[in-house]
């Protein structure tokens, strides 16, 4: 099954890379909401890999936390994993889909928001729990299937009203309750999944979708439409937005349902 272009997910990355910065507050939000969950774990994780690393947000958050001593980073995009890189971590790029690390590599595997875009994600949590060791722990955190619902609806209502059909502008992003079951069917043992909602308000939705462009987020969809989108659609999408979300300051909110996995492997 391929729902996303991975490389035009590769394309949006690397296109973002050099913008990055002005737009990774939710990335670097998410991180840090991870790195705080190994607070509550005892042991230590001396070999770690960052998947999907995006420019470095895990290792920033991290500040010496888990009893880490080796870092790894990588992540599908050539120019975000050199900015990774200059933090000293080693990097390396690498696809989420074909994970080319040798068995029992790592003590943990990260992940912050990156995998809600791989085709096979049980063939993929399948990969990560071969390499992680023995007793290992994967902490990953996914866009839930309520994120971004404002502007989904939003793009719809625009696109059958302008263009008289709707094509799929926003990611599917899969439920808990989905996303849980994917563990214990990769081998995982105390498998956790749990959610929460984070709501960030906008003056204007352009500014929403120039941080979805700037996160390297913009439109993946195999089934999506190739030719540019008509500026009459994005108006009343907008205008849509505002009429049907903006609270009583005008702001519209937007939606992220953050659902966070984790999962161990059986110690021997």
């Amino acid at each position: 099954m391929h729902i996303f272009d991975r490389l035009s997910v590769r394309r949006n990355r690397d296109r973002a890379a050099a913008i990055f910065s002005n737009h990774d507050f939710m990335v670097s939000e998410v991180a840090e909401r991870l790195a705080d969950r190994l607070d509550d774990i005892t042991r230590p994780f001396p070999t770690a890999l960052d998947l999907g690393c995006h420019s470095g947000e895990i290792a920033a958050a991290l500040q010496g936390r888990g009893g880490i001593e080796t870092l790894i980073q990588c992540d599908l995009s050539p120019k975000m994993a050199a900015r990774a890189a200059a933090n000293g971590h080693p990097t390396l790029t690498a696809d989420e889909e074909w994970l080319p690390f040798a068995p029992a590599s790592f003590d943990l595997v990260l992940s912050c928001l990156s995998l809600h875009l791989v085709n096979d994600l049980p063939g993929t949590l399948l990969q990560i729990r071969r390499i992680l060791k023995p007793g290992g722990l994967l902490l990953a955190a996914l866009p839930g299937a309520g994120t971004l619902a404002e502007l989904r609806q939003s793009l719809i209502e625009a696109e059958l009203d302008v263009e008289s059909g709707a094509s799929p502008r926003v990611a599917p992003f899969a439920d808990i309750k989905t996303l849980g079951a994917l563990l214990p069917r990769a081998g995982f043992i105390d498998p956790v999944a749990d959610a929460e909602t984070i709501s960030v308000r906008y003056g204007d939705p352009f500014r929403l979708f120039a941080d979805l462009r700037g996160m390297g987020e913009a439109n993946a969809h195999t089934g999506r439409r190739r030719s540019l989108s008509r500026r009459a659609t994005l108006l009343g999408a907008v205008e849509t937005y505002r009429r049907s979300f903006a609270g009583e300051d005008g702001r519209v909110p937007a939606t992220l349902e953050l659902i966070t996995l984790t999962g161990w492997v059986p110690d021997l």
